[in-house]
């Protein structure tokens, strides 16, 4: 078998999975989010931290929530990190310096998982464990309460309640991410990702000297970190690692785990609407860019010319041999259409055009399908901005879901998809503009600016993947990567929840003949072209100085 059909046929199969998995885990999550009992040890849990489940929210306190449980998130994991010289569990590693801790305590917090650390060699089991594991589920469990909270705005009328956030909150861990974690763990244990607490061991002999491992509860690590889309990793080589990603199967696997969730909510969207059409358009349009983005990436990766690529059967440089360029060009783009940020290849080493690729794939918001909650809100956004444009093309007044889109609508949501590429271009902007900076570059002319480019566009769009060869644990590189991180999580969340305000005060909007049918392939359509026209308009330039020159040279 050739390698690009065995590539191709993995496609099938993990579409396949997914298609599977998308009804049963879509009607769950609707239930989840819709039902009013409680489960015992969620009572327990609300008891504990003095919240009533059963009182509910206007926006401004849902995103009071929000804000304050993410700011104990960062104070709790920073101390961790800074008292880990006299924990126990610490496998001799010493506390992390501020800039750092401050970096991984605000990456984990905002579900970006951005790791400037050897993970291996800078983090011992109670950090791992009783900070950044916990961090994976609760910062994912954040993003799709607030996804849920803006289809409430659509889903309900004259009202500005909006359900109550530490309830999403809990249910999202206990009812969601903990029961797939602990059936993805056991698979990944099954398959030969290690699960253990054991100390460092040295093994061997490399280059002149020993060579050394520690172990650690890797698999339930994994787990969280594919099916939360957080992607940090436990060892510094991330799913490229054997003790995370063993074997073809679970590369396979962990795709599948990342996507899963974006996908269903989709589902589970439609369900709440009272429209499934509606959902399946959602899904038709992040299901068209990433079906897209695949081909194009494996078309970049396997046609690349050259006499040594052609004899390897395609650009192997940065890719395991176990996994292959088919697994590694899906698994780079569902990374990096989603929030994950997890690699199982280097993507410095894709081909000029390859990572392009992955950085416009971040680029897009990571709405296709994006990470838990977040690649749902982002899509429905472009939603509202598209339904606008066709509104301003036969002169009607826009609506979408029985709900006008009027003009405080249109400027939450014009702001929703300015800030990200507002952040990204002035950090880079900076970064290459200042003298001490680009010396974090390994690369000099287009890759090297590829390099900070892509280091902003993960930041910013809180997807945590980095592009090798820059050398990112400095001062500058913290702390910057960290302010993007904050304002790329949050700021966004103002709007989404600003706008699922406005729309839940307002009164539906019965159906006319002139009404845009949003659940039809048209519109979909029209969505696919606003997303990359939007895109392209907002990042050519920049796209233009590193991965398009690089490729175009080559």
């Amino acid at each position: 078998m050739g390698p690009v059909l065995a590539g191709v046929l993995q496609l099938i199969a993990l579409i396949a999975a997914l298609a599977l998995a998308y009804v049963p885990l879509g009607n769950y999550m609707a239930r989840v989010y819709s039902s009013d009992k409680h489960l015992r040890v969620e009572k327990w849990i609300y008891k504990g931290i003095g919240a009533d489940p059963n009182t509910e929210m206007r926006w401004p306190a849902y995103l009071r929530g929000v804000l304050a449980f993410s700011v104990v998130g960062v104070l709790f994991l920073y101390l961790l990190q800074r008292l880990q010289g006299i924990l126990p569990g610490s496998l001799g590693f010493s506390s992390v310096n501020p800039a750092q801790s401050f970096n991984t305590a605000v990456s984990f917090v905002t579900n970006t998982n951005w790791q400037s650390y050897y993970g291996e060699q800078t983090m011992g089991h109670v950090v791992q464990t009783a900070g950044l594991a916990v961090q994976n589920f609760v910062s994912a469990a954040v993003g799709i309460a607030v996804a849920v909270a803006l289809v409430r705005g659509f889903a309900r009328s004259r009202t500005g309640e909006l359900g109550n956030f530490w309830a999403d909150l809990v249910r999202g861990v206990i009812r969601i991410l903990v029961p797939l974690s602990v059936v993805a763990a056991i698979v990944l244990v099954a398959c030969g990702a290690i699960q253990n607490f054991s100390g460092i061991h040295e093994v061997g002999q490399f280059m002149g000297g020993h060579q050394q491992w520690n172990g650690g509860a890797v698999a339930s690590q994994e787990a969280i970190k594919e099916v939360g889309t957080n992607g940090g990793g436990y060892f510094n080589a991330n799913s490229a690692h054997p003790f995370e990603n063993p074997t073809p199967f679970t590369n396979l696997f962990e795709i599948f785990l990342l996507l899963v969730i974006p996908f269903a909510l989709t589902r589970t969207f439609g369900v709440m609407v009272g429209s499934i059409k509606q959902g399946y358009a959602i899904l038709a349009t992040m299901a068209t860019i990433w079906v897209g983005f695949v081909a194009l990436m494996m078309w970049t990766e396997f046609a690349h010319h050259g006499p040594a690529l052609q004899i390897a059967g395609g650009a192997m440089e940065g890719k395991e041999q176990r996994i292959g360029v088919g697994a590694s060009s899906i698994f780079a783009v569902s990374t990096t259409l989603t929030s994950t940020g997890a690699v199982d290849s280097f993507h410095s080493s894709f081909t000029g055009l390859g990572g392009g690729i992955t950085i416009l794939g971040m680029q897009l918001g990571e709405i296709a399908p994006g990470g838990t909650g977040s690649g749902l809100y982002g899509m429905l956004i472009m939603a509202v901005i598209a339904v606008f444009i066709a509104g301003l093309m036969v002169g009607r007044t826009p609506e979408y879901l029985g709900k006008k889109i009027g003009t405080r609508e249109m400027k939450l949501a014009a702001c929703y998809i300015l800030i990200t590429p507002a952040l990204v271009l002035i950090f880079a902007a900076a970064s290459m503009a200042l003298p001490t900076p680009p010396h974090s570059m390994l690369n000099s002319g287009a890759h090297g600016f590829s390099e900070v480019l892509y280091a902003f566009t993960s930041a910013a769009n809180n997807n945590g993947s980095a592009f090798a060869g820059l050398n990112a644990n400095t001062d500058w590189f913290n702390t910057m990567t960290g302010l993007a991180m904050v304002l790329g999580r949050f700021l966004p969340m103002v709007f989404v929840l600003a706008l699922a305000g406005s729309l839940a005060e307002q009164k539906p909007v019965p159906v006319t003949a002139g009404t845009l049918r949003t659940e039809k392939p048209l519109f979909t359509g029209l969505l696919v072209g606003a997303i990359l026209i939007i895109t392209g308009l907002t990042y050519f330039p920049a796209l233009a100085l590193g991965p398009l020159a690089e490729g175009l040279a080559s």
